[in-house]
């Protein structure tokens, strides 16, 4: 069953308290968490903090999602440095975002991070690859013991030189060999994907993504744009998933309440008519 989650990120200043509140009583089903918003690295957050975050997250309705923004305002992880220190680092605290991803009630992390994963101009795109599937490969015993699903979200030229369609994603995927490391699908990355249309992209890989995020190429939320998301819901019903789709977005301009109230509104209007 298709769900609506929103990322936390959207509502920055407020508490969590408020913002449970204000996306359960849009209609939202869960939340997905950004680590920076709750503590500089997920490592300072104790468990008895998780524990309150992930309570107050239920006493609202919802279901807390997962993780995203795994590496974002971090220093010294990198997926594909030729540095075995950094890579060491870097699967280490892959394995304590798992950890938090269970103690926080999530199943899922979202690995974009474009500048944690670009392969250096010194590094061949052999050896890049490598080293990715080398870090993501050590962490998959946690995937599996935490129950939680690694998705691997290909992201554009504009934003990285690695992993930026979903063919070499998947290439990724396959090389690691798990089933717990998988695909993320993202309407906007997928806006600049050479492998196709949005809509054919989403019939052909939605059925193996683990993952899905909802949002205009202006970087705004569904229904924001000029972008149709009822070609997308119907491609996304007829591809067989049957997970989360997260409203995350870029520019917070037109203000938290209006974007989640307008995101949600077009995305159940535009499943409706595809399970219609």
């Amino acid at each position: 069953m298709i769900r609506f989650g929103i990322c936390n990120e959207l509502f920055e200043g407020w508490g969590l308290g408020r913002t449970c509140a204000e996306v359960k009583g849009l209609g939202y089903e869960g939340i997905e968490l950004a680590p920076f918003t709750l503590a500089e690295l997920i490592t300072d957050l104790g468990k008895d903090r998780r524990a309150e975050i992930r309570r107050t997250i239920a006493d609202a309705g919802l279901e807390t999602i997962g993780l995203h923004w795994l590496l974002a305002r971090t220093e010294g992880f990198h997926l594909t440095s030729p540095d075995p220190t950094v890579r060491q680092a870097t699967q280490d605290y892959l394995k304590a975002l798992i950890e938090a991803t269970r103690d926080l009630g999530g199943s899922l992390m979202v690995f974009g991070s474009p500048k944690q994963r670009d392969i250096a101009p010194d590094v061949s795109r052999e050896d890049g690859e490598q080293f990715a599937a080398e870090v993501l490969a050590a962490v998959t015993d946690d995937l599996e013991a935490y129950g939680v699903d690694l998705c691997m979200e290909p992201l554009s030229t504009a934003e990285t030189n690695f992993l930026t369609s979903i063919e070499e994603t998947r290439g990724l995927i396959e090389r690691v060999g798990h089933p717990r490391v998988t695909l993320h699908l993202d309407v906007k990355a997928m806006s600049g994907d050479p492998g196709g249309s949005v809509e054919g992209l989403i019939r052909a890989h939605g059925g193996v993504a683990g993952h899905f995020h909802a949002n205009d190429p202006n970087l705004r939320g569904p229904g924001m744009g000029d972008l149709d998301f009822g070609p997308i819901m119907k491609a996304l019903v007829a591809s067989g998933y049957q997970n989360w789709v997260s409203v995350e977005v870029f520019d917070f301009s037109p203000g938290a309440e209006e974007t989640a109230r307008q995101s949600i509104a077009c995305l159940k209007r535009s499943l409706a008519e595809a399970l219609a």
